[in-house]
């Protein structure tokens, strides 16, 4: 395209006008692009588990899953039980610091029925399948999962999980 000017210099000065604007939106697009990039991935925020007392374990299996897929490190800051306690398995133990408030309690699976708890086999047999070795040592040393709570913290947590700082 020749555009035809009446000022000497006129054309020079519009192809850098051009370029210049160019250059902007080019400049625009990378910043818009950008942004969207940044919005859509997950902000590197804790993931902090302070009181949770277990509930289903289909549950906590789709939020670790959901979780592990972040990347997100998990602090556990105070009573992580029964179901919850999967983060241990689910999680790399690289994204997981306990601090000094922080318990894992452990017991059998069950299901309630009209007679009460009916400890659940198969459930308990998956709780335990996701256990990594040390603490699967521990439970063990302690008795087992069975329908009696069994609680780890302080040093002997800390000697499976690094503190947090």
């Amino acid at each position: 395209m020749r555009i035809v000017t009446a000022l000497p210099g006129a054309e020079e000065m519009l192809s850098r006008l051009l370029y210049r604007a160019a250059s902007i939106r080019v400049c625009a697009m990378a910043a818009a692009i950008l942004l969207t990039i940044a919005w859509m991935t997950p902000a590197s925020a804790i993931e902090r588990i302070s009181n949770d007392s277990g509930g289903q374990i289909g549950t906590y299996l789709t939020k670790f899953n959901a979780l592990r897929r972040t990347g997100q490190p998990v602090v556990i800051d105070g009573t992580c039980a029964s179901a919850c306690t999967l983060v241990v398995g689910m999680i790399p133990r690289s994204h997981i610091c306990v601090t000094p408030r922080a318990v894992l309690a452990f017991h059998a699976a069950w299901d309630p029925t009209l007679y009460g708890a009916q400890l659940n086999k198969p459930g308990t047999k998956y709780l335990w399948s996701h256990y990594p070795p040390g603490v699967r040592n521990w439970i063990t040393r302690h008795g087992g999962l069975k329908s009696q709570t069994i609680y780890l913290s302080g040093r002997e947590l800390a000697a499976l999980f690094s503190t947090c700082h």
